[in-house]
């Protein structure tokens, strides 16, 4: 009797292992679970990014206010009558004239 409660064991053991450790198991759903999550955070991010994308083109089609405020961000665009004034902090000046007199003249 004894000899059948072990063989009967073991065969409960075979089968559990395939349902935690095996192909579709309990370690492959919870990998896919966490795969989930980061996926779920990745196309959120990616919504929030085409919103913004759509108001500003939106925001482009429509006035020439967003056009001349892009213009002046990206490509420094001044308007006739406009005075520009950059302001440069005072480290960066020190280190470009310093730079300028190490650099021999051509």
């Amino acid at each position: 009797m004894k000899w059948v409660t072990w063989v009967l064991l073991f065969a409960l053991i075979c089968l559990q292992y395939n349902f935690w450790m095996g192909h579709g198991g309990w370690h492959d759903m919870l990998k896919l679970e966490r795969g989930v999550i980061a996926q779920n955070a990745n196309n959120e991010a990616l919504i929030q990014r085409n919103r913004a994308l759509t108001a500003e083109v939106k925001n482009l089609a429509n006035g020439k206010d967003a056009i001349n405020e892009m213009a002046r961000d990206k490509l420094g665009y001044i308007q006739n009558g406009e005075v520009f004034y950059r302001f440069v902090p005072s480290g960066t000046l020190a280190a470009i004239t310093e730079n300028s007199e190490t650099t021999p003249n051509r």
